[in-house]
């Protein structure tokens, strides 16, 4: 089977599969341009690019330029319908949850049916932890392997619950804060709110609610609780909050962008006056790979916020890329 990849979090979830892109009669034959991970298919042919020179603007300057383009219904993305077509691909993964994170899936409907013989397309669109495990079972059920997927979701299942050892019930953990974005401020949203809440904190500005049925949702049924997408919040809002830990990992951006982004917000009185600014719990993560993706690696994220959050630092993953604030 040849598949085409247009999400990185499907690459990851595919190759968690298969091996690093080839095996068990599958092979990811293309990529979206975002898709960097694992480094063995980097050599794979790329059939994507950005409309715009974004990755340089400030990020306001790159806040306004994508709402702009979203608002009138202008792709952020281009495809290579020719490579494409020249690929064959038997399956396209792509997604239809966030319109700024990657082609979109009427694009990509569109440009399917024009081949011959037409892929078969699978959109992944998780709100929630455990649906990024469903999608690990969805994606090795379209390429004929439901038990290798199978035994993925059970390895990434035992770290999961593994780390969560180390979160004890009986002590109230600190108010966290994600920022998925610096300017303008979001907070971060679906799963990370349930990472953050199962790693012992709270999330009060996007905090999970239970699902309708669930009843608190609590202790072993967390996860019947989930939370909302991410969403714009106010300096104000975050001072009332009080948060006592910080985690910056705008989405897209790697550590040293992280790093500029927080150079900026040390410059306001009103970042220099939160608890955890006061108390150097504000740590730095490259958003481009962790939390921003849906994919196997959220276990890593999860491990972090465990070691980080519980001071437990052998539980964080080696090469882990983060640092603490100065």
């Amino acid at each position: 089977m040849r598949v085409v990849s247009l999400l990185p979090s499907a690459t990851e979830t595919l190759c968690r599969i298969i091996g690093s892109g080839k095996g068990f009669g599958v092979e990811l034959v293309g990529r979206s341009h975002e898709c960097d991970f694992p480094a063995a298919i980097t050599d794979r042919p790329v059939l994507t690019r950005a409309t715009g020179a974004f990755a340089d603007l400030p990020s306001s300057e790159i806040d306004r330029a994508v709402s702009s383009s979203v608002s009138e219904g202008r792709s952020l993305y281009q495809v290579d319908a020719p490579l494409l077509r020249d690929l064959r691909p038997d399956l396209i993964l792509t997604q239809d949850l966030c319109a700024v994170c990657s082609i979109d899936l009427a694009s990509v409907r569109r440009l399917a049916a024009e081949l011959r013989p037409s892929p078969a397309i699978l959109s992944l669109n998780p709100h929630s932890f455990e649906d990024v495990l469903d999608d690990v079972l969805r994606v090795g059920a379209a390429v004929g392997l439901p038990d290798r997927a199978t035994d993925t979701v059970v390895a990434l299942r035992e770290r999961f619950f593994r780390s969560s050892e180390w979160v004890t019930p009986y002590v109230e953990g600190p108010r966290a804060l994600l920022l998925e974005w610096t300017d303008p401020l979001f907070v971060g949203g679906h799963w990370t709110p349930q990472l953050i809440e199962r790693a012992g904190a709270s999330h009060p500005l996007n905090p999970t609610e239970p699902m309708a049925g669930a009843g608190a949702g609590e202790g072993g049924h967390m996860a019947f609780r989930v939370a909302g997408p991410s969403r714009r919040i106010s300096p104000e809002a975050i001072a009332a909050a009080a948060p006592e830990a910080i985690i910056i990992a705008p989405c897209g951006f790697d550590l040293a962008r992280t790093e500029e982004d927080h150079r900026a917000l040390r410059e306001q009185p009103w970042w220099r006056a939160l608890p955890a600014v006061r108390g150097g719990r504000v740590a730095l993560v490259d958003g481009a790979q962790m939390f921003n993706r849906p994919g196997p690696r959220l276990v890593d994220a999860f491990e972090f916020l465990v070691g980080w959050l519980n001071d437990r630092p052998e539980v964080i993953p080696e090469g882990f890329p983060w640092r603490i604030a100065e």
